[in-house]
């Protein structure tokens, strides 16, 4: 194990938060890697027991918070291995939670925590602005287990009472939210929450869920404001390459028994590589890849606000974007610098809705053809600028003619900045635009 002499001489404490992330915490049990500059990589799906009894240690000790052991006794990938282990004690620290469980995707880690916090009969309620996935997940699947999703604008937060009863359990968004970059008072939604549980046991306390990927806890760190849990797609800005799909789940310490057992029966559990990547290479670069990512979006969001071809750009940097108060409150870096993220949501002109969605379509695949510096692709967090038509892609799971009444206008782009030069990407977007 790590030398028992040396756990108390370093507080990584006094020491910035860029620069904890790429050494986490100073000392960790999940491994002896006393000798090694990077973690190794765990390559084994089952471990050597030395005996009988310490195999039956093991199955006593995994999801049993009451055993406090040194170091945990491994037994099977799926129930726990070095590289997940040591990836979830980061991101629990970086995001300021008490504790964090990894899974193989970000859908892996919204399912788990919806599916530990409801029961049948249970309500939802839901920002009407989500992911697609996330929105075909509450309205195809939950309604089959008798779970009720009540979708209304939580940038408003009095429509919480507009569809709140005795079942709602939890309340769930994204801020910012995909692909439209609304931004929910995340202060707001956790006084309105505590002074509804002053009137509830603990058994049908409501918690609060948020989707903190388009943010990462670079910018933004919702437990710090009293949210109970953060989700994430690992696989987006805080993965930062795009080679490893993961997710995550950061809360209260007393949740973690029941998500680690639901992660084992219902098996979305992430691969040993994506977790020894994510925390190789993504965590420790996460500030240095944000800081030029919010940047060069910055520059391209005041490009775009002022081109004629485009009629809006959502972007929390914008003085003029809706919520821009609102995100000047609580998205914030490590120093406390107003960190507007690295996403935005453009609409071009056109005579109408189908003119508009038309030159979008032009725009875009003109980009596809022609462009060097953004790529036609989902995703986001990349090293490379992905752009996207939601409408079509992401948000298809929504019916066309149920757009507008998620926010989501059917000709809207995302653009997810990466890491190139600020102004090849410019140059590349001054050539698309002239197409239209």
């Amino acid at each position: 194990m790590a030398n028992e002499n040396k756990k108390n001489l370093v507080d990584e404490t006094k020491y910035s938060m860029d620069t904890q992330l790429i050494y986490g915490k100073a000392f960790s049990d999940k491994w002896d890697y006393a000798h090694h500059v990077t973690a190794p990589i765990s390559s084994s799906t089952t471990f050597r027991l030395d005996s009988v009894e310490r195999g039956a240690q093991g199955f006593i000790q995994f999801a049993n918070s009451e055993i406090e052991e040194k170091a945990p006794i491994f037994i099977y990938d799926r129930l726990g291995e070095p590289n997940k282990d040591m990836l979830e004690e980061n991101l629990a620290h970086v995001e300021k939670g008490e504790m964090a469980v990894s899974f193989s995707t970000g859908m892996g880690a919204i399912s788990s925590i919806l599916g530990v916090l409801t029961k049948s009969g249970d309500e939802i309620i839901a920002h009407h602005t989500l992911y697609g996935c996330t929105f075909s997940l509450l309205t195809n699947w939950y309604p089959r287990y008798n779970i009720k999703v009540n979708q209304v604008d939580l940038t408003d937060v009095n429509n919480i009472y507009k569809v709140l009863t005795e079942n709602t359990k939890v309340i769930y968004f994204e801020t910012p939210a995909n692909p439209n970059l609304n931004i929910i008072d995340l202060e707001a939604i956790v006084n309105a929450v505590k002074e509804i549980n002053k009137s509830r046991d603990e058994k049908n306390k409501i918690y609060t869920v948020v989707d903190n990927t388009f943010a990462t806890p670079f910018c933004q760190r919702p437990i710090e404001y009293g949210i109970d849990f953060v989700v994430h797609s690992l696989t987006k800005g805080i993965g930062g390459f795009g080679t490893d799909m993961g997710g995550a789940i950061i809360g209260p310490k007393k949740f973690r028994d029941i998500i680690l057992l639901y992660r084992k029966d219902f098996g979305a559990v992430l691969n040993t590589k994506s977790a020894w990547a994510i925390l190789t290479y993504g965590l420790p670069t996460l500030g240095l890849r944000q800081r030029h990512q919010i940047n060069s979006a910055m520059k391209i969001a005041e490009y775009l606000n002022q081109h004629p071809k485009v009629e809006v750009v959502n972007y929390p940097g914008l003085p003029n974007f809706k919520f821009h108060e609102i995100a000047k409150k609580q998205m914030k870096d490590f120093n406390g610098n107003f960190a507007p993220g690295g996403l935005l949501f453009f609409v071009l002109k056109g005579k109408n809705a189908e003119d508009s969605k038309e030159n979008g379509r032009k725009f875009m695949n003109y980009i596809a053809d022609y462009a060097y510096t953004m790529t036609l692709a989902v995703s986001l967090g990349h090293t490379r600028t992905l752009i996207e038509h939601p409408a079509s892609m992401t948000h298809s799971a929504i019916p066309a003619e149920k757009l507008l009444d998620h926010q989501i206008d059917p000709g809207g782009v995302r653009l997810a900045v990466g890491l190139e030069n600020t102004d090849d990407i410019l140059t590349d977007l001054e050539n698309a635009l002239k197409q239209i």
